[in-house]
């Protein structure tokens, strides 16, 4: 099969070569996915730079990519979730990427069944996004309906998820970005747009009650002091620290290397009576079920931008990189 190997660590232009490869082999708990289309994400990027090894530790020659929507062809002997001719959409495990490809083995518990609203590329666009929405708002500490949410940056792929999501559950959405997107932003379910080229957030608002942090860096103090005491940040893009370690179950090496390194973060929140946590999203088909109906439901569409062939994966990359993309780059293999 053909799949899209990365031969080497390294930034833009990224070493990917799109080789023949063997197929998978499909474990008792494994489908094998026939690969419609694959989403191309700034993690893919991350991988590719040696940036996440603390989190996953992947050794080269790797097949990239993380979320992909794809039929089932066949099933491991205890498979019982999915079956075969199936439409199905995942974000892979964290251990097991490899969407770049012709084909995959999923575990069952990764998949997701598509819905008849979206045909395989929109389905590939949302797996990642979807999820890691639905999980960042999790993490919001005793939120209910009515509460305030700022979600920084919310005009990307991930914005177009996690603002229906949020507004779901009952939550105000605020959100920023460039004015031109405010229209789609509002009637995905935002509730108050800042245009970020002509307000700065941290003079508009006080006291929300929850922020969810796509920028990082020095945003993430900046985002704390709009928050009300007691809130939660989660961040995206942040950094891990000790809470994250102790909830992903890391050992005691990692526990104490993410206590470290998300120290700034924690002491910062702290002295405010607030809370930090950094979500990097893990597989799990029954909460991305779940997301994506809720997505359906309220007809939300996926924002795709370019479709691209498998060949041109190491482009694909570095136009991630850039940033300024109208929708998500999908890969179809």
């Amino acid at each position: 099969m053909k799949a899209a190997v990365l031969i080497h660590y390294g930034k833009a232009p990224y070493a990917v070569q799109v080789d023949d490869v063997r197929e998978p082999k499909v474990a008792p708990r494994d489908a094998l996915v026939r690969v419609r289309a694959a989403g191309v994400n700034p993690v893919d990027t991350m991988i590719a730079r040696k940036e996440v090894q603390l989190l996953a530790r992947y050794r080269t020659p790797l097949i990239l990519g993380n979320e992909l929507a794809g039929e089932v062809e066949a099933v491991g002997a205890e498979v019982t979730r999915v079956q075969v001719g199936q439409r199905v959409m995942c974000r892979m495990p964290v251990n097991r990427i490899g969407a770049f490809a012709q084909y995959a083995a999923v575990d069952e518990n990764a998949l997701a069944p598509i819905p008849d609203d979206y045909n395989f590329q929109e389905a590939a666009s949302l797996s990642l996004t979807a999820l890691t929405a639905a999980q960042a708002l999790d993490l919001l500490h005793g939120a209910r309906p009515g509460n305030t949410v700022f979600i920084s940056g919310g005009t990307g792929s991930l914005g177009a998820t996690i603002i229906p999501l949020a507004a779901d559950r009952g939550l105000r959405v605020i959100t920023s970005g460039n004015a031109r997107h405010e229209p789609r932003i509002l009637a995905l379910g935002a509730e108050q747009f800042i245009d970020y080229r002509t307000q700065d957030y941290t003079q508009v608002l006080r006291d929300v009650d929850f922020v969810i942090d796509g920028l990082g860096g020095k945003e993430v103090k900046r985002q704390l002091g709009i928050m009300r005491e007691g809130g939660t940040l989660v961040s995206l893009r942040g950094g891990p620290n000790r809470e994250f370690a102790r909830r992903e179950a890391y050992g005691h090496l990692k526990r104490a290397l993410f206590t470290v390194a998300g120290m700034c973060f924690d002491r910062a929140a702290a002295a405010r009576k607030q809370r930090y946590r950094f979500v990097y999203v893990h597989s799990d088909g029954e909460q991305l079920e779940q997301a994506v109906k809720v997505l359906a439901g309220r007809g939300v569409k996926a924002h795709i931008g370019d479709v691209l062939p498998l060949e041109e994966a190491a482009e694909a990359l570095t136009r991630v990189d850039a940033g300024g993309a109208a929708g998500k780059l999908v890969l179809v293999p």
